[in-house]
C-alpha cells in the first residue's frame, strides 16, 4: 500500500501531533509490510473479519496509534526522555507494556511502531496467532518484544507498566486478570464501545478512571484509561 495514503488516512488519528512529521518513511513502510503479511496469513486463519485494506489502516492501526499517542506522548528522535503528563513528569524509557489477548497484535505491535523504545510483551494464548506475530516481529526486524503463548493467568503479577485490551471476548472475566497484572501506578488502556464503559468502571472500582476519550471516526469507540494506585 502506498505510503501517502496510509499517511493520509491515519492523519485523523494523529493530527493533534503536528511537527515534526506524524510519521517517518520507516514506520510507514514497516505498517505497509504488516498489512500485506496480515492479509496473506488472513487467508489461511481468522485473524480479522476486515478484508480491506483502507479500513484495516483506519480500524486496526489507526485505533491503536490514536491510543499510542495517548499513552506515549511522541518525542522526536526516538530516544525518550522525562514528559509531563497532566502535570506529572513521567520517564517512559523502558516501559514495560502488555497486550493481553494480542490476536493479530493491536494495538500492541503498533504501539512499538510509535514508541520503539518500550518493552512490549504480546500474550496470546492461540498458538496459531502468536506464530502470526512472531512473523510479523521478525519481518519488521523489532526487538525487545517478548511474545507468550500462554493464558495470563500464568504470568507474574504485577509485571506491567502498561496493560492493553481491545476486541476481547469476555471482558467482564478479563478485566481482572489484565488489573492483576499492573504495577503500582500502573495504565490499563481499553478500547472499548461506550456501552462497555459502565461497566468497566464498577467492575474495576479499585482504578482510578480517566474521562473516555472518542476514538475519530467511530460512532461508539472509545479509549479509557485506568490508573492503579501507587
Amino acid at each position: 500500500m502506498q505510503h501517502a495514503r496510509i499517511a493520509a488516512l491515519l492523519h485523523p488519528f494523529l493530527s493533534p501531533v503536528s511537527n515534526p512529521p506524524l510519521l517517518s518513511s520507516t514506520q510507514l513502510q514497516h505498517i505497509s509490510t504488516y498489512i500485506d503479511i496480515l492479509r496473506r496469513w488472513n487467508a489461511r486463519i481468522n485473524l480479522t473479519a476486515i478484508r480491506n485494506e483502507e479500513e484495516i489502516v483506519t480500524r486496526h492501526f489507526g485505533e491503536s496509534l490514536f491510543a499510542a499517542r495517548h499513552l506515549f506522548p511522541k518525542i522526536y528522535p526516538v530516544n525518550p526522555v522525562p514528559s509531563v503528563v497532566e502535570g506529572v513528569v513521567v520517564d517512559f524509557a523502558e516501559a514495560r507494556v502488555a497486550d493481553l489477548g494480542s490476536g493479530a497484535g493491536f494495538p500492541g505491535i503498533p504501539i512499538k511502531l510509535w514508541a520503539p523504545y518500550i518493552a512490549l510483551t504480546l500474550i496470546e494464548s492461540n498458538q496459531r496467532k502468536a506464530t502470526f506475530l512472531r512473523e510479523v516481529v521478525r519481518a519488521l526486524t523489532l526487538t525487545d518484544i517478548n511474545i507468550q503463548n500462554a493464558r495470563a493467568e500464568t504470568l507474574p503479577p504485577g509485571a506491567f507498566d502498561t496493560v492493553t485490551l481491545r476486541a476481547v471476548e469476555r471482558l467482564a472475566d478479563i478485566l481482572p486478570v489484565a488489573d492483576a497484572l499492573l504495577a503500582p501506578g500502573g495504565r490499563l488502556a481499553l478500547l472499548i464501545a461506550s456501552s462497555q464503559l459502565e461497566s468497566t468502571r464498577s467492575t474495576l472500582p479499585n482504578l482510578s478512571w480517566d474521562p473516555p476519550v472518542p476514538i475519530p471516526h467511530s460512532k461508539s469507540r472509545q479509549l479509557l484509561i485506568g490508573i492503579a494506585a501507587p
